[in-house]
């Protein structure tokens, strides 16, 4: 790859990583400048999860508190977003590129509305509380889990439905138990990738540094920026490129 694509894809990441602390959906931005530089979908896909592993890391670490009290449940479901998301992996491994680039303006675009709809989801849960019981929470954990090994944009809004319609719990508390599920899944998912072959190395590089560095200015920026608008932003951004997607099919 040549400089200037590295230093273009160190950008998205910064970008991606300051949207992830402050609204999410940084896949969205990441995935397609990995497009741009020439990178194949799958290998593309594959380089963005390894690349951006290093922010969920931050993320259950920003919210160890609100785990506290909560091994039982992690004990249960982390092993099931493990085996979730490495199924996923497995899955986006054995596509063909055709295959999956047919699917990625879908993928796209459900990344999108999920994040369009994260204030509601939200909104929801702070009216209505699941009482199902952990017991319940085991399918759609997987489930959520075998999407973020397979693509994952939007995963953390499917991961705290899931979570919010099955478990009796505070939205907060609920909130750190996503990011360690996400975790989870992009943690057996960036293993499997990293010996796949397909992980495009010096973009991965500086793109997980740039979501490091990206992380840490949205802290910074969190008083001072919308996350709405961020996230309308972000959803600007997949749509467009989304449709370009379906243009160029």
């Amino acid at each position: 790859m040549t400089t200037t694509e590295l230093v273009l894809l160190a950008l998205a990441a910064i970008g991606a990583g300051a949207i992830n602390a402050l609204a999410g959906g940084g896949s969205i931005l990441t995935f397609p400048a990995l497009i741009a530089a020439g990178i194949p979908p799958i290998a593309a896909n594959v380089t963005n999860t390894v690349a951006l592993f290093p922010g969920y890391i931050g993320g259950v670490i920003g919210q160890a508190r609100d785990l506290r009290g909560q091994s039982r449940r992690l004990l249960m479901l982390g092993p099931v977003s493990i085996a979730g998301g490495l199924l996923g992996g497995l899955l986006i491994l054995v596509s063909s590129e055709r295959l999956f680039a047919a699917l990625v303006p879908w993928l796209l675009l459900g990344g999108c509305a999920l994040l369009g709809i994260q204030d509601r989801v939200r909104g929801w849960l702070q009216r209505h509380s699941g009482a199902l019981g952990l017991g319940w929470a085991v399918a759609p954990v997987f489930l959520a889990a075998i999407y973020g090994g397979y693509f994952g944009a939007g995963l953390s809004v499917i991961f705290l439905a899931v979570l919010g319609l099955t478990l009796d719990d505070s939205l907060t508390r609920l909130n750190g138990l996503k990011q360690a599920l996400a975790l989870c899944a992009n943690f057996s998912a960036a293993i499997l990738f990293a010996f796949s072959g397909k992980v495009v190395w010096s973009a991965a590089a500086v793109m997980a540094l740039g979501s490091l560095a990206g992380g840490a200015l949205g802290g910074r920026l969190a008083s001072v920026i919308s996350p709405k608008a961020l996230r309308a932003i972000v959803i600007a951004i997949g749509v467009g490129v989304a449709i370009l997607f379906f243009v160029r099919r």
